[in-house]
């Protein structure tokens, strides 16, 4: 007997993200939000290549080369294996000595032992649950006086990911503040970085991402 198809799931952040690794860098914008990105973090943060550095979500590491530069040790962390497999390749092809690529979630995985100072995680607070949760481990894996670099969405309606995707409506800048207070940072600012342009049905869209920077008691 032929069974009729069940209701096909939508895709998991991690398979979407494995599915367009490959065409990942392609993407002159992506390219530039990085550069925006790094300038952000370059302008609140003095870097200098004695600090280590996690990058959470690194992705294909469009943030962390523009700044591998102007840092020491660099664990660049993801659970996309088809982000890190174009990412190894690329650290690779470019004889890079100080940058480390592991598949790690920090939700379900142990921490780390080494200690950073400084971390930094792009669009992807957004897609984790427990806001809280990281934010307490980002705390924990910090050096005291460590810096944590956050960019992410704005507070929205929902509509820049659409139905079907489990993930925060960006944040609040305020609430998220309070919240890092709560969790022991200090010193916490934001900036605007750029803003995303989306095509929707009612007409174009505009959806602000912000860089918080706080520190580390």
């Amino acid at each position: 007997m032929t069974m009729a198809p069940g209701p096909v799931p939508a895709p998991t952040p991690a398979s979407h993200f494995d599915t367009n690794a490959r065409r990942w860098d392609e993407n002159p914008v992506f390219q530039e939000r990085g550069r925006q990105m790094a300038r952000a973090i370059r302008s609140g943060v003095h870097l200098h290549p004695g600090m280590s550095a996690l990058d959470y979500g690194c992705g294909t590491g469009l943030l962390s080369f523009p700044l591998k530069d102007t840092l020491g040790h660099i664990t660049l962390a993801d659970s996309s294996e088809g982000m890190l497999a174009v990412l190894r390749e690329k650290i690779a092809a470019q004889g890079v000595g100080h940058m480390e690529a592991l598949r790690m979630d920090l939700m379900t995985d142990p921490a780390p032992e080494r200690r950073y100072d400084i971390i930094y995680t792009a669009m992807t607070l957004h897609h984790i649950p427990d806001t809280r949760r990281i934010l307490d481990v980002f705390h924990h894996l910090l050096t005291p006086g460590g810096t944590l670099c956050v960019a992410d969405l704005d507070l929205e309606d929902g509509s820049f990911h659409g139905p079907g995707l489990e993930v925060h409506p960006g944040f609040d800048r305020e609430a998220l503040a309070d919240l890092c207070l709560r969790q022991g940072f200090r010193d916490i600012q934001f900036e605007t970085v750029f803003e995303i342009v989306k095509e929707r049905n009612d007409g174009t869209r505009n959806y602000p991402v912000f860089m918080m920077r706080a520190r580390r008691d």
